[in-house]
């Protein structure tokens, strides 16, 4: 099926199980440890050995020697892997550096060896037996210090072209009556989610399985195929269920390779997991930027002229964090420009980490609007509204947007907020030894769609079953399949069975871009409505007069039960939601408002998170109570990117130095209070038949630029590098009222 048209009524629209909240299906499972996770499948892979993964010493350089005869000698060990002895391996599409790496060293922690055996405490024992020349060379670490030799990125990337220019910025910035001109920074930041990277492999003949955590099968089973240099047909990914990914799990990592690895060389399963202090250098995190905005307006605030710029840096053949997407679309403005500069850095691989380039760019761009208000002595809220603007402000009114309700979130966020409360003169609230500050940010997140298909099939006791190889990393995939599927069929919630996470199933959109939920429920409308055909046909009633309810298909005074004409052979269908040129025809994005109110504690400079508020725009909200969950998810991580996640950087020997949970901080219980969220009422005809957009990366873009704009209302400190930590503040406290 072709989505090339806007949807009008179709059985989505009834909303009897769409649109309404639902416990997570796949939730008792999960509570009572019937989910089988990946480095747990004892039941499909009995009597497994054990990997562990030694890891590169130094950032850059080459090997001279691994001498294993040590490791190879030590109780319980089957086989250590290198590079010397895994045979030709290849390099998969979506991975920068390569996975095992010798003789070159490409990063710090890239995996050098595998040990195998048969406990894991034998196979990390004598993991430490393995001994490695290394031959160091000197590296790049330092993204000041190589901005200058940063480079325009060939090629375009999912965000377009790396620079834009409308009109002539230089002179209407010149021009302007109000001026911002501010350079911020946001630092590397690890996904840290709660799952490992975790594989078990097994080797039937020469049928590789791979039970993986993994959000976009179709993507690593290519790659896998790719690295090993063998058929795609030869290899399964199983990945039922993902104990979050954040995007760590897009693609193919080590672990996945060097269990495939280890498997083949002792003739048996093998577990692998990447150790947690191994992570964040081991596999990818999310980029340090410096980005320099520049906005010029009138006297009322009006802007004329929007200036972004971005430095990033990655190792050669990455990519750059397009930090400024956002600012092409966000606010009006004739004379516009955007340009990302990419420097070459011999850190870990930097990659997507959810919501990439927004999230950041956001950080940076809304506590510029904040600056612009400010100067123009006009309410935060209302300069937003001022500059709202309907369509693609590069391509003009010709690109209109296909849904935008940021002044609507704007309204109803500040009135549910109590934002007429606040007092616009900054340090003037105090509660006690805290100052207190309001503050707020827009957000902002593309709306992508991709390609996915389904398998939808109905048995003789008339329950559907579902199956596409789309992934749940925690985010309500299974349930809102489900509600899809019971919508579409006729059929109740119950009487769904869904089937994720198998490559031997149609090939989904995957988890990744905020694109999972809209595409898949599309995917799986798609073979609903072949489904529909069939039954219908089964019951000799023209399709478009057939009406699916309460487990039946009617027909006039006429009706069937599903079970009855699915048989015992049962009736299957097969297809997949694809994308003509609405998205290029209309700008598609989601939108919201964030609110904040913080305390700063006068001697300390702590800052404590008091209440937050948000408000959002994406469409058709499919499962009310699981969106709600992703969205206080997404401003939770807000928090933490604005007050204390950051990978610190050896900038002398190329690694991230605080690379466990105890060192790399990210916001608990305590550091999080009520979360209110409010889902405006939107449809967006153009975005799918579901007519809904993407919620799970929306939440975080702003949330951090509204703790930094209040922290500035708290105290009049006005921060720019995050993370916005107390020494920062009280660095800066002179003349303030934190003085």
């Amino acid at each position: 099926m072709k989505f090339d048209t806007p949807a009008t009524t179709n059985p989505i629209d009834q909303e009897r199980v769409i649109g309404r909240a639902h416990d997570r299906i796949d939730g008792p499972a999960k509570v009572t440890g019937r989910a089988p996770y990946a480095y747990e499948r004892h039941d499909a892979a009995p009597n497994p050995a054990y990997g562990w993964i030694v890891g590169s010493a130094i950032a850059k350089g080459t090997v001279g020697a691994i001498d294993t005869r040590d490791a190879q000698a030590a109780p319980g060990v089957l086989a250590v892997i290198t590079h010397a002895n895994a045979g030709k391996l290849g390099k998969g599409n979506m991975n920068t550096a390569h996975l095992l790496g010798g003789p070159a060293i490409e990063h710090f922690e890239q995996a050098l060896a595998l040990v195998v055996a048969d406990t894991f405490e034998n196979a990390r024992a004598a993991a430490a037996l393995v001994r490695i020349d290394y031959k160091p060379e000197q590296g790049r670490f330092d993204l000041a210090a190589e901005r200058d030799r940063a480079v325009k990125p060939t090629g375009d990337s999912y965000a377009g072209r790396p620079d834009t220019a409308t009109g002539d910025f230089d002179t209407a910035f010149h021009k302007a009556t109000v001026r911002v001109d501010q350079t911020y920074s946001t630092p590397d930041q690890s996904h840290a989610m709660l799952e490992p990277h975790a594989t078990t492999a097994a080797w039937k003949d020469d049928q590789l399985t791979l039970w993986t955590a993994n959000q976009m099968i179709a993507w690593s089973l290519g790659d896998v195929a790719r690295t090993l240099g063998i058929p795609k047909e030869k290899v399964r990914l199983i990945s039922p269920y993902i104990g979050g990914g954040f995007g760590a799990k897009l693609f193919l990592r080590t672990d996945a390779l060097l269990a495939a690895l280890g498997a083949k060389a002792v003739g048996r399963p093998v577990k692998v997991a990447i150790a947690r202090h191994q992570i964040p250098n081991n596999t990818t995190h999310r980029p340090a930027t410096i980005q320099r905005i520049r906005l010029g307006a009138n006297a009322d605030g009006v802007i004329d002229a929007v200036g972004h710029e971005v430095w990033s840096g990655d190792l050669p053949g990455g990519e750059a964090e397009m930090a400024a997407a956002q600012t092409r679309l966000m606010y009006g403005g004739a004379n516009r420009m955007t340009a990302h500069r990419l420097a070459t850095l011999d850190l870990p691989e930097g990659n997507a980490m959810r919501a990439p380039g927004e999230a950041v760019g956001m950080l940076a761009l809304e506590v510029a609007m904040d600056e612009l208000a400010e100067a123009c002595g006009v309410d935060p809220v209302e300069l937003r509204i001022r500059n709202d603007v309907q369509y693609d402000p590069e391509a003009g009114p010709q690109r209109p947007f296909s849904s935008r309700k940021l002044v609507e979130c704007l309204r109803q966020g500040a009135e549910r907020f109590g934002w007429a409360r606040r007092n616009r003169q900054p340090g003037q609230v105090r509660d006690g030894r805290w100052l207190v500050g309001m503050g707020m940010a827009a957000a902002f997140r593309n709306n992508l769609t991709t390609k996915s298909g389904a398998r939808v099939g109905i048995d003789a006791q008339g329950r559907v079953t579902v199956e596409t190889d789309m992934t749940d990393i925690g985010t309500g995939s299974y349930t809102i399949i489900a509600q899809t599927a019971a919508e579409m069929m006729g059929v109740e919630l119950d009487d769904v069975i869904v089937r994720l996470g198998d490559s031997r199933y149609p090939v989904s959109a995957g988890s990744g871009g905020q694109w999972g939920a809209n595409s898949s429920t599309a995917g799986v409308y798609a073979a609903c409505v072949a489904l529909r055909a069939k039954v219908a046909e089964q019951a000799g009633f023209a399709v478009e007069e057939a009406l699916f309810e309460n487990g039946l298909v009617r027909s006039g005074n006429k009706s069937r039960k599903l079970g009855t004409l699915a048989g015992r052979e049962g009736i299957w269908a097969e297809d997949s939601m694809d994308y003509g040129d609405l998205a290029e025809r209309y700008a598609q994005a989601t939108f919201g408002a964030h609110f904040c109110e913080v305390g700063v504690d006068i001697d300390t400079g702590e800052v404590r998170v008091r209440r937050m508020s948000g408000a959002f725009a994406a469409g058709r909200i499919l499962n009310p109570k699981s969106a709600r969950s992703q969205v206080i998810g997404a401003m939770t991580m807000g928090v933490g990117a604005a007050l204390m996640e950051e990978l610190v950087v050896d900038k002398r020997f190329g690694f991230f130095v605080n690379h466990d949970m105890a060192e790399y901080h990210v916001p608990v219980h305590a550091d999080i209070p009520h979360q209110d969220v409010l889902f405006v009422d939107e449809l967006d005809d153009k975005s799918s038949p579901m007519k809904a957009k993407g919620v799970g990366e929306l939440g975080i873009c702003g949330a951090g630029a509204a703790v930094a704009n209040a922290i500035y209302n708290a105290t009049g400190i006005r921060l720019r590098d995050y993370p916005l930590t107390l020494d920062k503040l009280l660095a800066a406290a002179a003349g303030t009222a934190l003085a």
